[in-house]
């Protein structure tokens, strides 16, 4: 039974390092998009299994609006993500939270292409 254990333990946490880690939102929102939930859920899985296991949660925004809005816009993204963990199981001192608003675009094109891969929340493995 231990082996067993041992074994879908090793497979959720293989599941959430195959799962992406980059989650996209649209314009002025902090919801999260249904296609993020298959791979939220995977990460979930493995954090509930594994409470020594810890994320931080990035919160990013585009460049539009004022630098302390995207800050803020930055962590209600990241709380949503982080939200949607503990509803599934996670411990929520296993997840750390931090907005960058916009100082850490993935793309500096001044248009809708870019601006789209800039607001995200992206989860990184402590």
């Amino acid at each position: 039974a231990a082996n067993e254990a041992a074994k879908t333990a090793e497979q959720l946490r293989n599941s959430a390092m195959a799962a992406d880690t980059l989650f996209f939102f649209d314009f002025d929102k902090s919801d999260l998009k249904q296609d993020a939930l298959d791979d939220l859920d995977a990460h979930a899985k493995y954090l509930a299994a594994d409470r020594s296991a810890k994320v931080r949660l990035e919160g990013h925004a585009d460049e539009r609006g004022t630098r302390a809005y995207n800050l803020a816009l930055g962590e209600r993204r990241a709380n949503a993500v982080a939200r949607y963990l503990v509803i599934q199981g996670v411990n929520r001192s296993q997840i750390e939270s931090v907005s960058y608003g916009e100082e850490r675009p993935l793309s500096l094109s001044r248009d809708e292409n870019g601006w789209s891969r800039n607001r995200r929340v992206e989860l990184i493995y402590q």
